[in-house]
């Protein structure tokens, strides 16, 4: 069976996939600091509570924090007597090659994404992920990366009201009832909720403007049902959309190696 993990910022998501559909999906704080043997204790005991016995053959990650993915090399090296395939690195190949400038690195969460939203969605794409950062990734119609936009995270730029203005207390991100707040909690989750909706659509626009054909605009990260409740600019929500190209570039590998 293969393994694949997403390790962004914030978490770190470990999904099972049984060549059919994933069979179990389970995240933990991202810690580049968490070891080899721990990674194995607290994956052989999820795996025990769920009665699960399954053989991990594949190992597949995609982080966006470097320093998380060596004890991850270790983890598949040790206790599943494999060696992983990571994205972003010369070995892993992509259908497409990203078009950028020379010399960039793009987020292996991005190329990810990318290679998911072409396989579901077709090209001209605008993939909107809600996650530490909100980023906009643009694929061009033969599923290329062509670049994108990096804006602050909603739950961060919540975290620096809070922590930077003594007077404002930390909230949750919400729908609000009414535009104007009559309290600060609600003024406050009113400026976030709808600042981000016009973070979204505006950026949205403007990418727009800037692409020859028309384009879909799809979402996914954790927020992304919330905030489409605010907007029509979503064409679609994809909530596994990172395991879904996970799986596609893993098979892709899989064929050439085999070719």
């Amino acid at each position: 069976m293969l393994m694949a993990v997403d390790c962004g910022n914030t978490n770190t998501v470990f999904s099972i996939w049984n060549g059919a559909e994933f069979i179990a999906t389970w995240r933990c704080s991202t810690d580049h600091k968490r070891t080899a043997d721990e990674y194995y204790v607290w994956l052989t005991t999820l795996m025990t509570l769920h009665k699960m016995d399954v053989h991990i053959s594949e190992v597949i990650i995609s982080s966006t924090v470097p320093r998380v993915v060596f004890n991850l090399r270790v983890l598949t090296d040790r206790y599943f007597s494999c060696r992983p395939l990571v994205v972003g690195k010369p070995d892993c190949a992509l259908p497409v090659a990203p078009r950028v400038d020379m010399g960039t690195t793009v987020g292996s969460d991005r190329l990810v994404n990318t290679v998911s939203g072409f396989d579901r969605h077709g090209g001209d794409l605008i993939l909107v992920d809600f996650g530490t950062a909100t980023t906009f990734d643009v694929v061009d119609q033969d599923g290329a990366y062509i670049g994108g936009v990096i804006a602050p995270g909603v739950n961060l730029s919540l975290a620096a009201l809070s922590s930077a203005t003594a007077a404002l207390p930390h909230v949750d991100v919400t729908h609000p009832a009414q535009t104007i707040g009559k309290n600060t909690v609600a003024c406050m989750q009113s400026g976030v909720y709808w600042g981000y909706i016009g973070l979204v659509e505006g950026i949205c626009r403007q990418i727009r403007a800037e692409h020859i054909r028309p384009m879909k605009v799809i979402a996914t990260g954790g927020l992304a049902p919330l905030f489409q409740q605010g907007t029509e600019i979503f064409d679609a929500i994809e909530d596994d959309l990172t395991m879904h190209g996970l799986v596609l570039i893993n098979e892709l590998n899989k064929d050439r190696d085999t070719a």
